[in-house]
């Protein structure tokens, strides 16, 4: 692979060009994520055999495809406020769903309230990209960050819509193209069988789940579609020669033990990055992280990295794969929890804080049909031994996957005495992790944190943590 600093200097030297008497601003790699919202990597050029995604295959053929991508977390906000500012979520405090901000579709949460800000001198991409010159947008984007941030600052002026062509003439682009892709509703015309499709042991094998695995593949389908859209337009400007792709989800599709949780299903995502530099054809299976996305996308625009990132730059020619990769679980919406994740090479490892409370605590996806579904067939016993370990009343305190063997995530190892030596080093690196990047989600969530979310959902707030402030909110006058 050819290191960017080889092709930031060559461009340099093909830049300089006159035009009428004046030097032309030097070219720089454009930076474009697109950004896919609750998609799981289904897709042919990752091996799947039920649906064919020629679009995001040949953005593969023409780059690197990575098997073990793994996101921050398993929901948007967090994952999202990571990957902007290079580190995890849980080193800022940014880390529970839908925080660090005052208002909420259209609900004034009042200013003393949530009121999360990123620590001086941390800067999301966006910002630093703007400040070096770039012209910066979010089509069609979603900016759901955990923090209080400025558009302005963010992005270029007249960004909202045409892509990149608002641009000066010369000037580089840092761009999100965000793609709705599980989320696409009745946008995903019914294409897929719903009698063929997969469904995993941890799932009864029943209409309703065969349903919503159907549809998420609907909605592969038409982001595929979406995708040829974009690289025909990179295409039609002459672009594609001058422009750095990175194609991501924030986390996986919706179903239950996926959304919103640290299962593979949940934070193991697709993720394919071709452009200038870049040979064509490779595939990585070593362990990259979301928050290493900044730092490749930094350096391939000729910044430096700032010392507060986490992230490592994976397209480097020296890189050192890393060793481990971490995602954490917090509040999601009105549901507390706490769990964090361990990802080496061959194992998982899960900690679960909270065992007094099951994994299918009460959630925003309590009145789907599914979801009724799965608290019927619990109650009545038809639920077999693997699927009771998501969906049963008891939460082990840790779990512990062979990846390799079990790619489900069926059988947990934590008890097993031959996998002592494999648990104990697991151990060791979530705690060890947890003291080095002051892990902050150590902590409950504070008050004006949970007077905010009891403001936001009210009667779905039932966890005991929000006892200590439910009398604040009616004491406290809200705007």
């Amino acid at each position: 692979m050819a290191s960017y600093v080889a092709v930031k200097r060559s461009v340099f030297l093909l830049g300089l060009l006159f035009s009428f008497g004046q030097v032309q601003a030097v070219d720089r790699l454009n930076i474009l994520w697109i950004y896919l919202e609750d998609v799981s990597g289904w897709f042919s050029c990752y091996g799947e055999k039920l649906i064919k995604t020629p679009n995001i295959d040949r953005l593969a053929a023409r780059g690197i495809r990575f098997d073990r991508f793994y996101t921050p977390a398993g929901v948007c906000s967090a994952t999202r406020s990571a990957i902007i500012v290079g580190a995890m979520q849980t080193t800022f405090g940014i880390h529970n769903h839908r925080s660090g901000r005052s208002t909420f579709r259209g609900k004034n949460m009042g200013k003393a309230f949530d009121d999360i800000r990123l620590p001086k001198g941390v800067e999301p991409l966006p910002v630093m990209m703007k400040k070096e010159g770039y012209f910066t947008f979010n089509q069609s984007g979603k900016d759901d960050y955990n923090f209080k941030w400025s558009a302005s600052e963010f992005y270029s002026p007249n960004s909202n819509k045409n892509y990149w062509r608002n641009r000066k003439l010369g000037q580089p682009f840092f761009g999100q193209i965000q793609l709705r892709g599980g989320k696409l509703g009745r946008r995903a015309v019914k294409t897929v069988e719903r009698a063929k499709v997969p469904v995993p042991p941890y799932y009864p094998d029943i209409p309703l789940v065969r349903e919503e695995i159907a549809h998420h593949y609907d909605c592969l389908l038409k982001t595929d579609e979406q995708i040829g859209q974009i690289l025909a337009e990179l295409d039609k400007d002459g672009l594609t020669g001058s422009t750095l792709i990175f194609c991501f989800s924030d986390h996986g599709y919706k179903l239950h033990r996926h959304k919103q949780f640290l299962y593979e299903g949940g934070i193991r995502m697709p993720l394919i990055v071709a452009g200038p530099g870049i040979r064509p054809g490779q595939v990585r299976a070593d362990l990259v992280s979301g928050i290493d996305i900044v730092p490749a996308s930094l350096v391939a625009a000729g910044m430096n990295v700032p010392s507060h990132m986490e992230g490592k730059d994976f397209l480097a020619k020296d890189y050192q794969p890393r060793d481990f990769v971490t995602a954490a679980r917090d509040r999601c919406d009105f549901t507390i929890e706490r769990i964090r994740a361990v990802v080496t090479p061959r194992y998982k490892y899960l900690r679960n804080y909270l065992t007094d409370r099951p994994f299918m605590q009460p959630s925003y996806k309590d009145p789907w049909p599914v979801s009724k579904k799965f608290r019927e067939m619990m109650v009545n016993g038809e639920m077999n031994e693997e699927q009771l370990i998501f969906f049963g009343s008891k939460k082990p305190l840790e779990e512990l996957y062979d990846l390799q063997n079990d790619p489900h995530e069926i059988h947990n190892l934590a008890n097993d005495p031959k996998y002592l030596k494999a648990l104990d080093k697991h151990r060791r690196l979530l705690t060890e992790w947890i003291q080095n990047t002051g892990d902050q989600g150590q902590t409950t969530e504070s008050d004006a944190g949970l007077i905010a979310a009891l403001k936001r959902w009210g009667a779905n707030c039932v966890n005991p943590e929000y006892d200590r402030v439910r009398h604040l909110l009616n004491a406290v006058k809200f705007p």
